[in-house]
């Protein structure tokens, strides 16, 4: 895959990465991440809808790609673009469930700058038997825009957001905990930084988008932890965020630190979890054939 970097422009301060001895070798991130595949794993997920706890599965794909610096968009033919590309870090996380007689298809995009894991441009959709919703978030050097398409009446609107320094916005946090080029935070350390809650949260409970504060904590040791997909060491982090929300994230001590397992919960409702059931690098964009369906099974999904 052609890795393309840029660092022209200013988009938010972020948060430094720390410098721990031994964290992260020379040259490891452009090794495992710029091999042409993307990691893809699946999730067992439940959460809360309409007062009840639900179950479903969530897809997270990770992969680096060109990020056209002015459209923001994936550049598909880089030999034929004539623009300044940067090479980007992309989580996709597709979230499914059931709510009684009709289902709920999720899903968030996520562009980080490889250099800082820096937000560029986030998306959100909803899908469900209602109708459509559809959000996008662009951060530029201006400024952030927040452009929303909605069914619900009075919900459509175009809005701005003011840069915060070092501010978080959404599932880009399941970006930088990862640690991809260095541990985010020292053992047992704590930092408070600005976060503007997920699109998945707001959506369900139909909030608006403000900046608030998360306190995001550091055990101070590894532990062994188990999920569908087996046993890992782990580094847990745990967030308290301004509205009420708590998480506790888990993140694979070994390189690449796959995302181990989240949940979001306000008191004892669980708003928001997964757990890692498979995970494997793959061309997953070339594998549409029938027959080929049997490969979710290696992720952890039904077949």
């Amino acid at each position: 895959m052609l890795a393309m970097t840029c660092t022209r422009g200013v988009f938010l301060t972020f948060l430094p990465l720390a410098t721990t001895p031994g964290a992260l070798g020379e040259g490891e991130f452009e090794r495992h991440w710029y091999d042409g595949q993307a990691e893809v794993c699946g999730y067992r997920w439940r959460g809360s809808r309409y007062g009840a706890e639900r179950a479903g599965e969530a897809v997270a794909i990770f992969v680096t790609e060109p990020f056209g610096e002015a459209e923001h968009v994936k550049v598909d033919r880089p030999e034929e673009y004539d623009g300044v590309a940067l090479t980007v870090l992309k989580l996709n996380l597709v979230r499914d469930f059931q709510t009684g007689l009709y289902d709920y298809n999720t899903m968030v995009s996520c562009f980080a700058r490889v250099e800082d894991f820096a937000p560029l441009k986030l998306s959100f959709s909803s899908a469900e038997w209602c109708g459509h919703v559809y959000e996008e978030i662009d951060v530029r050097p201006r400024g952030i825009t927040l452009d929303v398409h909605s069914y619900f009446q009075d919900e459509t609107a175009q809005t701005s957001l003011a840069p915060k320094a070092d501010g978080i916005i959404g599932e880009q946090l399941f970006v930088w905990l990862r640690g991809l080029r260095g541990h985010v935070l020292e053992p047992g350390a704590t930092r408070t930084v600005p976060f503007l809650t997920e699109a998945f949260e707001r959506r369900l409970r139909h909030s608006d988008a403000v900046w608030g504060e998360a306190v995001i904590a550091r055990d101070a040791a590894s532990a062994s932890i188990q999920v569908p997909a087996g046993t890992f060491a782990a580094l847990t982090y745990r967030v308290q965020a301004s509205d009420g929300r708590a998480s506790v994230v888990r993140i694979e001590e070994a390189y690449p630190h796959r995302l181990l397992g989240w949940t979001w919960s306000r008191g004892s409702e669980v708003l928001d979890a997964g757990e890692l059931a498979g995970s494997r690098r793959m061309k997953y964009w070339e594998l549409h054939d029938l027959g080929q369906e049997t490969l979710r099974k290696e992720i952890g999904l039904d077949g």
